[in-house]
């Protein structure tokens, strides 16, 4: 038994043999992009703003991929030594650039989410998580640790890889397991922020992380409505998945599910209608 998971029982036995076959996460890396109309979250935003309360869209593609989470639990298995767990809680890694400016160094950590959890919950769990890791004289755990790694010659190679020995046998401390940024449910990063189209963020091969998220630049893509071409503004998402967890098919229905709660925001300021655990 993992500190961050267990073991899953009912895994299908196709997966438990493309875990041995994809010994990777980096053999079993599938990649797509989701164009989602920025329309629908720009308006509510707006909406919400005069009412006096300020989200933000990446509040808004965390809660929706939360409520997606509690439907649909198989995105929160990882792969580690060719087992399928089910990760017992969920935390989402993301980059907060230190001072807030586009130059400065950034740091990498995560915040922890719960399934029931509102979009006023979430943008609470973001604001809360920028503040205590933007300012600059302020070091959370993971830049502690790796300071430390780099204090003693030689230290971060022995680090490391005692790390990757302990993690693969379900050995690592939770304390570790709690700082470290490559043991969460998915990695997020808003690229458009910092003016950058959207890339496809690797998931790591140390560590658990099974989904990588990053948003990019708004673009116009181009839809047919009504027998017309017409170009509709999007936010792109560069989503990146572990094949090992889920099939094609419930990765699939899925981000159906995601993309429809972002084109229907109000549906965020409520917890997730629909919550499965995983077995």
């Amino acid at each position: 038994m993992r500190a961050d998971g267990k073991k899953l029982k009912g895994a299908d036995p196709m997966y438990q043999v493309a875990a041995h076959i994809m010994a990777k996460r980096s053999d079993s890396m599938n990649m797509i992009t989701l164009d989602i109309p920025v329309e629908p979250m720009s308006k509510y935003l707006n909406e919400k703003r005069k009412e006096g309360k300020r989200y933000s869209h990446l509040s808004l593609i965390i809660a929706a991929y939360l409520q997606t989470l509690a439907e649909f639990p198989a995105l929160n298995r990882f792969v580690v030594n060719k087992t399928i767990y089910a990760r017992n809680e969920i935390a989402v890694g993301m980059v907060v650039l230190k001072g807030g400016k586009i130059d400065s160094h950034g740091t990498m950590s995560k915040l922890y989410l719960q399934k029931d959890f509102t979009l006023d919950d979430v943008q609470s769990t973001i604001d809360k998580y920028i503040d205590e890791n933007r300012a600059e004289d302020n070091e959370n755990g993971t830049d502690k640790i790796i300071k430390t790694l780099l204090s003693v010659p030689g230290l971060l190679r022995f680090g490391v890889c005692l790390f990757k020995f302990l993690d693969k046998f379900g050995l690592l401390p939770k304390k570790i397991i709690d700082i470290s940024p490559f043991h969460v449910s998915a990695v997020v990063t808003n690229l458009a922020s910092i003016r950058t189209n959207h890339i496809y963020h690797h998931v790591y091969d140390f560590g658990t992380t099974s989904i990588a998220l990053a948003m990019g630049n708004l673009r116009e893509v181009p839809v047919r409505v009504k027998g017309e071409i017409v170009f509709e503004r999007c936010m792109p998402i560069g989503m990146v998945m572990d094949e090992r967890i889920a099939s094609g098919a419930y990765f699939a229905l899925a981000f159906r599910k995601f993309k429809k709660l972002l084109l229907n925001p109000q549906l965020l300021e409520t917890s997730s209608e629909v919550i499965n655990e995983d077995f």
